[in-house]
């Protein structure tokens, strides 16, 4: 094909010749970016003259062992070449102070004290005793890890600051992961290879093994998805992970770009290690995001209250109505502190002190309470003669969680004080426990050496199998301590600010997309703090929701199917033009359609007119018709008069509002109490329960949150929130013969048979049996009679 051309074939002969492809996988060798400065020297004392400055406000008299271990840590990461990955960590925590930005250092790295004194982090590993072997150690083979959280709104800019400073030569890439497929996915994709329809697909998700359908087909989908399951899907972004290279990325791997437009390598963090490359974690959370517009809008709402210093830790600790509602566990919004299991958690063991949260931080976490532990730190932490039931060699390891493994470090303290194994064994055996490495050989020999160890040192099989099945059962989801510790100064953070400005924090916590629960339970937990709830308002609400003194205005994005566009729109009229002075006013300012006006009179948000809602939107129909939005923006220098149509007077009542409400919001603004049909007389709620403790009673609650889980059995059973008429939390426990017989049957009202159980001063309810009470039916498609309708003004007591 080519004689004409012969040089076509010399060319080539030539590139292949040249050309050679080699992957060296090296992990002992750094990848990374040498130097932060110009060398390794400079680069040692620019880090050890950061961290000399840093002592002046840390430790302004630093004890002998601080400076001792300043110097070690120092000494450890001069041996290890990591002075360019701690500088650079500082700089882009620099670069986040600069801009304003909140972020937090945690992670294995907080338990460095060149970090505290870089301000990478804000976790004091001196007072907290961590342990910086669990970070760096001179037998670790692996590469340091720093997570950096930023807020949600932050992260981006950060991420572009980071390509632009050491990017410049191809030396920044995000990191990839491997989405595998699953079973429900592979099932889905192997149906329509098969050609079965989507009806038959739905069903055959449901089941997991060939034997369980009797359908040829469908037994060869599921034959073979069983065998492609784990199979890798497409490439995906790491959550944060960044790296920074000394030679140009596409050394090591070609790249691909995604929607974010950076560079992407093709390989994971696992194969990244392999080469010796490891990555910056660069993460965002909106509890940031919350702390931060929370300061805002204190200042803004409260201008006398003094500036808020959200980093005096060492006051907050010491804060009494922190304490409060941590013993309580009335944490509501808080940053890793809401959840059911934690307010559980938290009032069981009547936490008042950081070094506790620590703790219960670490201990909330799936592994320890699957290993039977949690129930012992409780017992021991709350009864000093149940501490002498532990080990006395894990006693002696642990003292502060009185011999219960709570942390990662704990994994490394037992395999090496304990079975005897060398430091660098036993971070192979934590590390193996995370899942990454269970399969490799080299987790089999540790794992088999830690039973030779204990035999040789005396232990019991016994002993020695069930410490084992405890750091098996938990080392791969437990923190490291300073992982606890640093999401605990967040949490102090956040619990300062609900304790003393709860209606601001509240409304910070609504506009940075909430937290564990719906945005409903914080617009409630807004009323039990002594806040009045308003619908959007054309005159008073943003995008996002307002708070003046203490009348909270829901964000006009809260609005489904309203336009965001046309929010800011409205917004950036007012604040031009002044406020709204009527409908025909708004229509004539606003480039607004028939459907979004509509949306805007059907949450009142005309209110201020003093027509009814039902009168403005026939006026809107009449006035806008079939009409598009065709308004330029600009004012016209004189008015016309819109035609005023005679109108029969109209009402809306309060439960058509709360329908509405319930449409366009997600939830009414009322107690949803009001919405019961044939009503009880009386409600039960959570003050009956104290005076009947393993007695059976029936109250009333309002679903919030359910939490499904599996019995040792395999069994599925629930864990139920509530919240009774009053605004105060019912917890339920649902057994597998309960949810059989009644399972919950979506939001709503339910009332709940059972007995109340005391665990350790919680109350909660074992249920017996659950019944959904039937709702008010919509009085905007209900022409018969009106419904009863009674509302409850004082049913949300002020609860500061």
């Amino acid at each position: 094909s080519f004689s004409a051309h012969p040089e076509i074939i010399q060319n080539t002969e030539h590139i292949l010749n040249t050309c050679s492809v080699y992957f060296e996988f090296n992990k002992l060798a750094n990848k990374n970016l040498k130097h932060f400065t110009g060398s390794v020297a400079e680069d040692i004392a620019l880090l050890r003259k950061l961290a000399e400055d840093g002592l002046k406000d840390r430790y302004p008299n630093p004890s002998q062992e601080v400076l001792d271990r300043l110097e070690k840590e120092l000494d450890v990461i001069h041996q290890k070449n990591f002075a360019s990955y701690f500088l650079i960590n500082w700089d882009i925590t620099q670069y986040a102070q600069r801009k304003g930005y909140f972020y937090v250092g945690r992670g294995s790295g907080a338990n460095s004290i060149v970090a505290y004194l870089l301000r990478i982090t804000d976790v004091d590993p001196i007072d907290l005793d961590l342990y910086f072997e669990r970070f760096i150690n001179i037998h670790r083979a692996n590469a340091p890890d720093f997570d950096i959280d930023f807020s949600w709104t932050d992260r981006d800019d950060v991420t572009e600051y980071i390509f632009t400073r050491y990017g410049k030569n191809g030396g920044a890439a995000l990191l990839a992961t491997y989405s595998t497929f699953q079973h429900d996915a592979v099932t889905r994709e192997l149906g329509k290879v098969f050609g079965l329809p989507a009806e038959e697909i739905d069903k055959l998700q449901h089941f997991r093994f060939a034997e369980e359908t009797n359908d040829p087909m469908a037994k060869l989908v599921l034959k073979y998805s069983q065998l492609i399951a784990g199979f890798p899907s497409h490439l995906s972004i790491h959550a944060g992970g960044i790296l920074i290279s000394e030679q140009p990325i596409e050394s090591y791997t070609a790249t691909w770009m995604p929607p974010k437009g950076y560079a992407t390598t093709q390989f994971d963090m696992v194969v990244a290690e392999d080469i010796g490359l490891y990555k910056f974690d660069i993460l965002s959370q909106r509890g940031l995001g919350k702390i931060k517009d929370t300061v805002q809008l204190v200042h803004q709402n409260q201008p006398q209250q003094p500036r808020i210093d959200i980093h005096d830790i060492k006051r907050f600790k010491q804060d009494e109505s922190i304490k409060e509602l941590l013993r309580k566990g009335k944490a509501i919004g808080c940053f890793y502190v809401e959840s059911p299991a934690m307010r559980m958690l938290l009032s069981k063991l009547r936490v008042d002190n950081y070094l506790a949260l620590v703790a219960a931080s670490s201990i909330i976490r799936p592994g320890v309470a699957k290993s039977g532990m949690m129930r012992e730190y409780i017992l021991r932490y709350r009864n000093p003669e149940r501490r002498k039931d532990a080990h006395p060699v894990l006693l002696d390891i642990m003292p502060d969680t009185f011999g219960v493994m709570v942390y990662q470090e704990d994994v490394i303290k037992v395999a090496h004080y304990f079975a005897g194994l060398s430091l660098g064994e036993a971070d192979m055996l934590r590390r193996g426990m995370s899942g990454k490495f269970r399969s490799r050989e080299e987790f089999a020999k540790v794992q088999q050496l830690f039973f030779q160890n204990c035999k040789v040192k005396g232990h019991s099989d016994a002993l020695a199998a069930e410490v084992w099945r405890q750091v098996e059962s938990f080392a791969g989801y437990a923190f490291a301590k300073g992982h606890s510790a640093s999401y605990a100064v967040e949490s102090y953070q956040s619990l300062f600010l609900k304790a003393h400005y709860p209606l601001e924090y509240m409304v910070a916590t609504l506009n940075n997309g909430g937290g564990f629960y719906s945005a409903e339970l914080y617009v409630h937990e807004a009323r039990m703090c002594g806040g009045k709830i308003h619908p959007p308002c054309v005159n008073k609400s943003f995008a996002e929701t307002v708070i003046y003194d203490k009348e909270i205005y829901l964000g006009l994005a809260f609005l489904h199917g309203f336009e965001s566009g046309l929010a800011n729109l409205i917004v950036n009229e007012r604040a031009h033009n002044g406020s709204f002075a009527s409908l025909d006013d708004f229509i004539d300012r606003v480039n607004i359609g028939i459907e979004q006006l509509a949306i805007l009179v059907r949450i009142d948000a005309f209110r201020f007119t003093s027509t009814n809602k039902r009168e403005l939107l026939w006026q809107a129909h009449h006035k806008l018709g079939g009409e598009k939005p065709k308004h330029s923006g600009i004012l016209p220098l004189f008015k016309s008069g819109r035609k005023e149509y005679a109108l029969p007077r109209l009402q809306s009542t309060e439960l058509e509002n709360a329908f509405d409400q319930l449409e366009l919001l997600g939830f009414p603004l009322c107690n949803p109490f009001e919405l019961v049909k044939n009503a009880p007389s009386i409600f039960t709620t959570t003050q009956e329960m104290g005076a009947n403790i393993k007695k059976i009673i029936t109250l009333q609650g309002y679903l919030i949150t359910v939490k499904n889980t599996r019995t040792s059995k395999g069994e599925s059973m629930y864990f139920g929130t509530f919240i009774d008429m009053l605004g105060f939390f019912i917890d339920t426990v649902h057994f597998p013969p309960t949810v059989k017989q009644y399972p919950f049957r979506g939001k709503g009202i339910y009332s709940i048979t059972g007995k109340v159980v005391d665990e350790f001063g919680f109350l909660s309810i074992e249920v017996h049996a659950l019944h959904k009470l039937d709702m008010l039916e919509d009085p905007r498609y209900n022409i018969e009679t009106p419904q009863q309708f009674t509302p409850m003004h004082s049913t949300a007591p002020n609860i500061q």
